[in-house]
């Protein structure tokens, strides 16, 4: 039908076009209180979509990174784990060197050194097993912690190292049929103890410098929202109050449209 097929009066039409704008404000408004936002899309405010878009974005890629530095912090918790009970194993095969070298007992020197082997023994398995998510600190791997997208140095690398047995040279010094051997096992322990205090200060070091970077991201990924909220985030109490003006607006305007209708319906009375 066409728009010229009805003649409304210029009160109706009015009152006809005001009705429209109020449903129309209804529908933004009660899109608003939905979702939250006074920002639904670019068509509402582009510059502040595009821009709580762009923070958006950064957040989740950061946030990214952020699960990668927790990952990361298990994998030297697991290798300082596992440095530290191989410290107990080696001051526990350390023990038993210092009672084969105040002995000249040769059995018991020989008995020694069999519980020291089977100590020792589990230096190795302790140092594959300290492994996280395929990542092994004490054999050797390397860990690699990427901060931010953006920055190209914005990452660190943790060198491990080899953790084995042999490597610490804790069973260089066998046959403790003489107390000179033993003697020489309790000097290459103490080596391999002061090895992994070091390797461990090194891990507690970088450990410090993920946690520093785990706090900064998580701020800036709090900040990065906040902003995106400000841009986008309505007011729900005033959106609330103009639902409440609106209904009203519509309920007035509804009665607008019936009074301005009365002339034309006085047209019916003549019949």
């Amino acid at each position: 039908m066409a728009i010229s097929d009805i003649s409304l009066t210029a009160g109706m039409r009015n009152n006809l076009l005001a009705l429209q704008k109020t449903a129309a404000q209804l529908t933004t408004t009660q899109d608003r209180l939905s979702t939250g936002k006074r920002v639904n899309s670019a068509l509402d405010n582009p510059t502040n979509f595009f821009a709580a878009q762009g923070h958006m974005e950064r957040a989740s890629d950061l946030n990214d990174r952020k699960d990668g530095m927790s990952e990361a912090v298990q994998t030297i918790k697991s290798a300082d784990n596992g440095i530290k009970a191989i410290t107990a194993l080696i001051q526990s095969a350390k023990g038993l060197a210092s009672a084969a070298a105040s002995t000249s007992d040769t059995l018991s020197q020989l008995t020694y050194e069999s519980q020291f082997l089977q100590v020792t023994s589990q230096i190795t398995t302790l140092a594959s097993d300290s492994s996280y998510r395929g990542t092994n600190l004490l054999t050797d791997g390397t860990l690699s912690i990427e901060f931010s997208a953006k920055t190209a140095d914005a990452n660190l690398t943790v060198a491990g190292f080899k953790a084995d047995s042999v490597t610490l040279g804790v069973t260089s010094a066998i046959g403790w049929d003489t107390s000179g051997n033993a003697t020489q096992a309790m000097a290459n322990m103490d080596t391999a103890l002061t090895t992994l205090r070091a390797k461990s200060s090194t891990l507690a070091s970088n450990l410090s410098v993920i946690t520093a970077r785990q706090d900064f991201t998580a701020n800036v990924i709090n900040t990065l929202q906040q902003g995106a909220d400000g841009l986008t985030l309505a007011d729900m109490n005033n959106e609330g109050a103009n639902m409440l003006m609106l209904q009203t607006r519509q309920s007035l305007g509804t009665t607008a449209l019936s009074l301005s209708s009365q002339a034309a319906q006085s047209v019916l009375r003549l019949f």
